[in-house]
């Protein structure tokens, strides 16, 4: 599955944010449609069927993302614990 750039995703929220905020939903056509047009697009962009979800798994996306992160990078391997030789004495 393609991801969202998470700068797309924070728009993405921003946008339904606010016009959920001015109340996009009983306002005029357009605002309903542009309110129509965001929540499907981050359905799409998540993967998702349903607005809730999808901003939960935007969210999550964008926990911690910033231009220098490397979490596409595979983490390295966990070093082993150091032996330790124990003489008798």
């Amino acid at each position: 599955m393609l991801m969202a750039h998470p700068a797309v995703l924070q728009d993405l929220i921003a946008q339904y944010e606010a016009l959920t905020l001015l109340g996009a939903e009983e306002s005029t056509p357009q605002a309903r449609q542009r309110l129509a047009d965001i929540t499907y697009t981050l359905c799409v962009a998540t993967g998702t069927r349903d607005i809730d979800m999808a901003l939960i798994a935007a969210r999550h996306r964008l926990s911690g993302a910033r231009p220098e992160d490397d979490s596409l990078l595979q983490a390295p391997e966990p070093a082993s614990a150091p032996v330790v030789q124990v003489s008798a004495v």
